[in-house]
């Protein structure tokens, strides 16, 4: 992080590292930036002035059947039963002192949206899917057939009978990782698939009926070009999908692609912008709208629910989000917390090892946080609302804050302005161009606090 952040010179002006691909701003600020507190605040008291009547349950499933080369989530590998029913056990737990906490207000609690991440969560089998929503249902009291609902799955683990627990408690939204439909690239990108398991389970989330799917595709691959991708996008297409996720590939510390990666770097940046351009291109005439960076959405669809990789408008912070599972983040107002984190594997199990042994006394308070104060939060907004295409309402941010957002932070977007990344009328909204949104993952990082790059900078991987 620290040799890629936003360069600011003696001047004030900042300088825009040469690559586009820096860091996917999905929450601001990366858990990197969290740090373990000493007898943290009571829940209780966080949430006591919070809005309690919007909220949002993610519930983080650090289970996965393989793990892909590119992934640097939370999440281990081929979890035997023993310890996802005690995962689930401990969640239980959590589950009922976190109700107790927003509870604890007096006022009533209503959950508007949620979300089932990870991880895979469909690697759960369907009895302990079951027992997944009855916890969210009948402890967290969030009414799961009646609200936004989405779930990650992946090919192998979108089971018939997995897919009918989600349909029967209402799920609305489907998101599969399928990343290239030619063998050889998903091969590539540590994704040992084939593209009959990826199309039989296709035809299995179709026939469930889940008013949105969405396809994940990723560019970048080692020999991808415009001929192969295009390959993938038609196979997408032709299952009408509500939305498609366009993802560039990343290499980060840790992970499977991370020891055998020695592509240039100028190059590899050449070939993904080109293959982001005719991504973008290709599903804009295929009627689609493109509504962030990574996110496509077929004409007329609703949005979907939120997800710890789902776009900015779907991962509203500013609603407050009760977060539930080893690796699961919450936000308040004041702080946003969560549980430690990892890549490796061996520190990946240890976590989930020390959360399933958590009493359930230790989870009445925050443990891994970030203090949120006023400067934060403006940032937090300016991310939330630039980086999707509606871009940042200049009288909302008013409204919230008593300032204009080009005054507060003058130093970013001069340089916006500079790059013609930002649209010509400011008054009503700050939008990206659309060669904006193209850098939009180098645009993130340059409204990333002193304090949280030096979080970031000085955290130690794991």
């Amino acid at each position: 992080m620290a040799a890629s952040a936003p360069i600011q010179l003696a001047s004030g002006r900042l300088v825009l590292p040469q690559t586009p691909y820096q860091q996917y701003v999905y929450a601001y600020p990366h858990q990197k930036a969290y740090r373990r507190l000493e007898n943290g605040p009571l829940l209780s008291e966080l949430w006591r002035n919070e809005q309690l009547d919007s909220l949002s349950l993610y519930v983080h499933i650090p289970f996965c059947e393989m793990r892909c080369g590119f992934c640097n989530l939370f999440t281990r590998t081929g979890a035997p039963e023993d310890v996802t029913s005690a995962f689930l056990d401990t969640l239980g737990r959590q589950a009922r002192v976190t109700r107790e906490a927003t509870d604890a207000s007096g006022r009533p609690v209503r959950f508007l949206m949620s979300a089932f991440g990870g991880g895979t969560p469909t690697y759960l089998t369907p009895v302990e899917l079951t027992r997944l929503c009855d916890i969210c249902e009948n402890v967290m009291g969030a009414d799961l057939r009646a609200i936004p609902w989405s779930v990650e799955t992946s090919p192998a683990t979108a089971t018939a009978d997995r897919l009918a627990v989600l349909a029967e408690r209402g799920a609305t939204r489907l998101s599969i990782g399928v990343q290239s439909f030619i063998d050889e690239e998903a091969r590539a990108a540590v994704r040992p698939q084939k593209r009959a398991e990826v199309e039989t389970a296709l035809a299995r989330l179709r026939e469930a009926g889940f008013p949105v799917l969405n396809i994940d595709l990723i560019y970048g691959i080692g020999g991808q070009t415009e001929r192969s991708f295009r390959i993938s996008l038609d196979a997408a297409l032709a299952w009408e999908p509500e939305e498609i996720y366009l993802y560039p590939l990343y290499v980060r510390p840790l992970t499977g692609l991370s020891t055998r990666h020695d592509k240039d770097g100028r190059l590899w940046d050449e070939q993904r912008l080109r293959l982001y351009r005719y991504g973008r291109d290709y599903l804009l005439a295929a009627g689609y709208e493109q509504t962030s960076m990574r996110v496509f959405r077929r004409l007329g669809t609703p949005a979907g629910a939120p997800g710890e990789d789902a776009s900015i408008d779907e991962y509203n912070q500013q609603a407050g989000m009760v977060g539930l599972g080893v690796g699961a983040r919450s936000f308040t107002t004041s702080l946003h917390y969560t549980t430690d984190y990892a890549v490796a594997v061996p520190e990946v199990r240890r976590i989930i090892d020390d959360y399933i042994a958590t009493p359930s006394e230790e989870f009445r308070r925050a443990q891994w946080a970030f203090r949120m104060d006023d400067g934060e939060r403006r940032r937090m907004y300016v991310l939330q609302r630039l980086l999707e295409t509606v871009g940042l309402p200049v009288t909302d941010y008013r409204k919230l804050f008593g300032t204009a957002p080009q005054d507060d932070f003058a130093t970013e977007f001069a340089l916006l302005r500079e790059r013609q990344w930002l649209a010509a009328d400011e008054n009503t909204a700050l939008k990206l161009t659309r060669e904006g949104m193209a850098w939009a993952d180098a645009i993130g990082p340059l409204f990333f606090s002193p304090l949280v790059n030096e979080a970031m900078a000085s955290y130690q991987d794991k």
